[in-house]
């Protein structure tokens, strides 16, 4: 159901104040989280001891991990009507998972920690997600998930902000790593608690559909949106990979961290810019628009040979990843109005399956010539553009195009 138009003297800041605090939760969960993942891959293959080759296997699981759990917690939530209690217990699978890093540092304690963490995140997603869409109204719907998008990553800055601080303050040793560890978990558990203060906002219960039979009552417009969104994820790879590559350009271990804190930046910066631009303008181009930046983006990796390049190249992967994290949320609640939940999750599960042999395929082109996992990448992007101007999602095929569609500024 869509949004009344009664919310909108609730508002505060353009949105309704369900999703200032949702994002809030998000800033807490994600400032906790990126203090570890910004340091991860090089604590994983420097201190750990662990190859490029295994991290990409892991990163590779991680985000399969990150998508598994994500239909079923979409379909429970529409089947149930309720969003809070599996967002709720999202959070909470993650924020206990952090712990292993406390007793663990051996590689097979941090594969499991990777692994595990990411569970959480495909349990809360969906719930969540259909949650920020029913307090949006449509006309702000692309603004609101760029401002809840924006909050979570500002925890995306700070934290690996944080990581710098301490591991200028204190050095790169390992005893530094498990004090950083420590202090990550403490606003995850602050999330959680906050979350547990928040009003649920329930969507209409469909009881008797099991899975199989959702699936055959979302939209056309959604199912063909689903293939677009498949072949493009065979492109994108761990951003792990960034890391290395600016390490393979000169960047220091504690620069690193600072270069994710620029591309959170850039994000945080984009996501309400480009919410306003596509409910104006249409999602649908928005889309296209994230994947012809990844494309760009992908052969600027390819050919960088300066730090200041790969700079730039990690702020216009920020602008992208805005479009990515929250436009695609917005769309397909454009198509899908009673299911949201199911057809975000179902979009995270396809989209993360196809992450494991992306992630795979590029470990092994890193290893043959890092370049040549770039240029695929770029590749695959641009199938994925005349893809989806071949199928248009956007609209219902014979009829008329769904508003905010690209046919409405023709």
């Amino acid at each position: 159901m869509e949004a009344m138009s009664s919310d909108n003297g609730k508002k505060k800041f353009g949105v309704h104040p369900d999703v200032l605090k949702l994002g809030l939760v998000s800033f807490l969960t994600d400032l906790s989280s990126e203090m570890i993942f910004s340091v991860f891959a090089i604590f994983f293959t420097t201190i750990a001891g662990a190859s490029v080759a295994l991290l990409g296997l892991i990163e590779g699981l991680a985000d399969l991990s990150a998508s598994s759990l994500n239909y079923v917690a979409g379909w429970l939530s529409d089947r149930t009507g309720k969003r809070k209690v599996f967002a709720l217990a999202g959070y909470g699978f993650s924020t206990l998972a952090k712990i292993i890093l406390l007793v663990s540092s051996s590689v097979m304690g941090l594969s499991v920690f990777r692994v595990i963490e990411r569970l959480g995140k495909s349990f809360r997603g969906p719930p969540r997600d259909a949650w920020l869409s029913a307090v949006a109204s449509k006309d702000t719907r692309g603004y609101s998930f760029g401002v809840h998008k924006a909050l979570d990553k500002s925890g995306a800055v700070l934290g690996p902000l944080a990581a710098y601080g301490l591991l200028s303050w204190l050095g790169d040793s390992a005893s530094t790593f498990r004090i950083l560890f420590w202090v990550a978990l403490v606003p995850a558990i602050l999330g959680v608690v906050f979350l547990s203060l928040i009003k649920d906002k329930p969507g209409v219960q469909h009881q008797r559909e099991n899975m199989f039979e959702t699936w055959k009552t979302l939209s056309p417009q959604f199912k063909r949106y689903l293939v677009t969104a498949g072949i493009f994820s065979l492109a994108y790879f761990s951003f792990s990979f960034l890391l290395l590559r600016a390490h393979s350009v000169g960047f220091a271990v504690k620069e690193i961290v600072l270069l994710y804190a620029m591309f959170n930046i850039a994000f945080v910066v984009a996501a309400p810019l480009i919410g306003k631009l596509g409910d104006r303008l249409g999602r649908a181009r928005v889309i296209m628009l994230g994947y012809l930046t990844y494309l760009l983006m992908s052969l600027g990796f390819a050919f960088a040979t300066a730090r200041w390049q790969v700079a730039v190249l990690f702020v216009i992967f920020g602008v992208f990843y805005a479009i990515d994290e929250a436009q695609s949320k917005a769309f397909i609640t454009d198509l899908e109005l009673e299911r949201r939940g199911s057809a975000i999750g179902l979009y995270n599960f396809v989209t993360g399956l196809i992450y494991l042999p992306a992630s795979l395929i590029a470990g092994a082109l890193w290893l043959v010539h890092p370049a040549s996992a770039f240029l695929v990448a770029a590749c695959l992007a641009f199938v994925a553009v005349v893809v989806f101007l071949f199928l248009r999602p956007d609209r219902e095929h014979g009829s008329a195009p769904t508003p905010g569609g690209i046919d409405r500024l023709r």
